[in-house]
């Protein structure tokens, strides 16, 4: 009963953040000034419906700039590139070739899927994106919830790397908000269903893959989450400094699940620097 107790309250909280984040998506995203900023929408990186994205980067000449890929959350069963304007565009200006993609969702596909998509549109960057100013060799990857997992298993276990042809060091860094990275999918019924495909448990877990071979890694969380606890961030930041990886952790007091998203848009940035703290890493990564 507790279990299912607990279930319940877990998915709760999971909806009502993707509403949240869903309602104020085009509230946040009308406010964001387009001039200097260019845009490519629905550019094709697979043969599914949910193989695009869409990319973000300065005006004008310039370039060639480091490119960062951004998965975004909703539990594996909801959300849409076109909800994030508000943050590819401080990431654009800051010098980066963002780009935001889809991927396919439950019921239409199971684990690994989503993984295995994110890797297709890395692969899909890494041949491509120097055509349109971006620079190959520096590919960084974000992900934000269960968009943050995808990353980071991506960043990990490097069998979804090899089967689109890419070297392990395809990834310069990895950049992860409020990831469940050291939850058990099998363990609750919201996310059972979409992960019982009969593979060992330990597959199923980001912090399973720490190594030394990671790519250098950035983990931000709130300690008001209450969808995905900060307690995953701290399990997989002490696994990689155990296995003698770069990571770096940082919890802010003030900040719940939607909130450390929300920090990327204008009028929200003062609750805290996440904004600040991710540019600083991902400049550092990028050289």
């Amino acid at each position: 009963m507790r279990r299912l107790l607990q279930d319940l309250l877990a998915a709760r909280r999971a909806r009502l953040a993707a509403l949240l984040l869903r309602g104020a998506a085009w509230l946040l995203n009308a406010a964001v000034p387009r001039r200097g900023l260019q845009v490519e929408r629905g550019l094709a990186f697979g043969p599914a419906a949910r193989h695009r994205l869409d990319l973000y980067r300065p005006a004008g000449s310039g370039g060639p700039w480091p490119v960062i890929l951004f998965l975004y959350g909703g539990g594996w069963n909801k959300g849409s590139r076109a909800d994030y304007l508000f943050l590819a565009e401080p990431l654009a200006r800051a010098g980066f070739l963002v780009a935001v993609a889809d991927y396919r969702l439950w019921p239409e596909a199971s684990f690994p899927a989503f993984i295995e998509d994110g890797a297709r549109a890395l692969a899909w960057l890494k041949a491509g994106v120097g055509v349109r100013g971006g620079d190959p060799a520096r590919l960084l990857l974000l992900g934000h919830s269960a968009g943050a997992y995808n990353a980071l298993l991506l960043a990990l276990d490097r069998r979804f790397l090899a089967a689109e042809g890419l070297a392990p060091d395809a990834i310069t860094a990895v950049m992860g908000l409020a990831g469940p990275y050291a939850f058990n999918p099998l363990d609750y019924d919201s996310t059972r269903p979409v992960f019982d495909v009969g593979r060992p448990t330990e597959e199923l877990r980001p912090v399973s893959f720490a190594s030394k071979a990671a790519p250098p890694a950035l983990l931000l969380h709130g300690l008001e989450d209450t969808t995905v606890y900060p307690q995953n961030t701290e399990a997989l930041a002490a696994a990689l400094e155990l296995a003698g990886a770069t990571v770096e952790a940082r919890l802010y007091p003030s900040l719940g699940h939607f909130g450390i998203v929300l920090a990327f848009a204008r009028g929200f940035r003062r609750k805290a620097p996440v904004l600040r703290d991710l540019l600083a890493f991902a400049r550092r990564m990028a050289g």
